[in-house]
């Protein structure tokens, strides 16, 4: 047993959460996990508690805004309830006569949950609410600047718990301050690791020695290609990137766009609030978004206004600007705006066709974001698919607003999340948007069929038509 009284706090943490977790698998209903669940959900969507946690959030952690953490926060969570309302998690799941396998799910145990600053309410929420929906009690280490939005969040799940009689302890946080080694013993004694947000957590997470499952970076590009509806594109584009001031891993960083309706759509940019500045400016943008090698905090998910003032922009871009379009050709470690910029900071590449701008999509992504996601805007959806079959993605989002697509939507099927696993491409070990199936075991009950073995000849007999024996 460590001695170090911060592994002790999580050690007696995690044992509270056994303990609660076993109570709560003990003669479990599908009924009692989809309560809690849905007390969680309550805990965050009820109107003036969402609102409360919104705006502490943002003064805590001094990113993105109150409007849109309100609507990020409900969205999400009521897409999340709707994914998963109907999906069974408790006992028997499926019988299939033909193969004589029974599916039975059970709980993991104890996750533990590594959550950003950037969605310090609605990231731990999805994580909750997926855990407690599979039976199994979690733990929370938020990042220093979200301490108290998830505590507040943990409090007001805690009061509904105590309306259905589920144990508090089945929900729980590392208290602050917050600790390399508290965090590091958490990723140890759980059963099951989940990280969104820091990349060095996700690399910790994955030498814990427990299993994780982590996210990768994004670094989303997009591109605009000669057939696309101008107008809906930059509309789009304008809205996924100014949501709650670009602090989604999903906002557009780099937009492509076709040689043939280049100066048409910077126009159509121009009426929904992108000001595009020339590569004559690059040098400055990035002189004052990036200091001593870091990103500006002073930029992180700001308000347009106070964005202007520190990129010094005053007097160089129209008052009506919402976001900023940056001129550029250069992608790669001397070239930082080709990568993730957490601002309403777009960089802006041209491109002859829809061929090289996929070639420049392909060289974005290697360098930075591999595996998470592109866009594109046209009116041939084939092109989409050509991106799925050469790119390292693991998602392609056609003519939608990026930011609200990619971690599920209500006009799209992917399941509403917060983390996007990015595939081998990402150094992870899931490629799909993290959902309440990450937090299951399932045991297989395996009875006798019938003897269901084919012969040497069938198996070979049209490879050897070609190779011969």
């Amino acid at each position: 047993m460590p001695t170090d009284s911060n592994t002790q706090i999580v050690d007696q943490i995690v044992a509270n959460a056994r303990k609660a977790q076993a109570a709560f698998e003990l003669d479990a209903t599908q009924e009692r996990y989809d309560c809690a669940a849905l007390a969680v959900g309550w805990a965050i969507m009820q109107p003036d508690r969402n609102l409360e946690m919104a705006t502490l959030a943002v003064e805590t952690t001094g990113l993105g805004n109150v409007a849109d953490k309100v609507t990020k926060n409900h969205r999400k969570t009521l897409g999340l309830l709707r994914d998963i309302a109907t999906i069974n998690t408790c006992g028997i799941i499926s019988e299939d006569a033909k193969t004589g396998i029974t599916k039975i799910a059970r709980a993991i145990g104890v996750i533990g949950a590594v959550v950003p600053s950037t969605n310090p309410v609605a990231t731990p929420a999805n994580n909750i609410i997926n855990a407690v929906k599979c039976g199994n009690a979690i733990v929370l280490s938020p990042s220093p600047k979200g301490v108290e939005g998830c505590a507040r969040l943990i409090s007001y799940i805690h009061a509904e718990f105590d309306k259905i009689g589920a144990d508090r302890d089945l929900v729980q946080m590392i208290p602050a301050p917050g600790t390399k080694d508290k965090t590091q013993r958490m990723l140890e004694i759980t059963d099951l690791v989940v990280v969104t947000g820091s990349q060095n957590n996700v690399r910790r997470a994955y030498t814990s020695g427990t299993p994780a499952i982590g996210v990768g970076a994004g670094n989303v590009t997009v591109i605009v290609d000669e057939t696309a509806d101008l107008a809906a594109a930059a509309a789009k584009i304008a809205a996924s990137k100014t949501f709650d001031n670009a602090t989604s891993c999903s906002s557009e960083n780099s937009i492509i766009v076709v040689d043939a309706i280049y100066d048409a759509f910077i126009a159509e940019l121009a009426k929904v609030g992108g000001a595009t500045v020339g590569a004559d400016l690059e040098a400055h943008i990035v002189g004052h978004l990036w200091q001593k090698g870091r990103l500006n905090k002073n930029a992180i998910a700001q308000n347009a206004d106070v964005l202007i003032d520190t990129l010094d922009l005053k007097g160089k871009v129209p008052d009506t600007t919402k976001f900023i379009c940056v001129e550029t050709k250069g992608i790669g470690r001397d070239h930082p705006l080709s990568g993730e910029k957490l601002s309403r900071v777009a960089a802006l590449y041209r491109a002859s066709d829809f061929n090289d701008a996929r070639r420049i999509a392909a060289i974005m992504l290697n360098h930075y974001g591999a595996g998470h996601s592109v866009g594109i805007h046209t009116a041939k959806t084939d092109r989409a698919v050509e991106m799925g079959h050469t790119l390292p993605t693991c998602r392609v989002i056609v003519n939608q607003a990026h930011c609200f697509a990619t971690g599920g939507s209500f006009n799209n099927g992917l399941p509403f999340s917060l983390s996007m696993g990015c595939g081998s491409w990402g150094g992870n070990s899931i490629d799909e948007n993290l959902h309440w199936k990450h937090f299951l075991n399932i045991t297989k009950v395996v009875r006798e069929i019938p003897v269901n073995e084919p012969t040497v000849d069938s198996i070979f007999e049209g490879y050897w038509k070609v190779a011969g024996q």
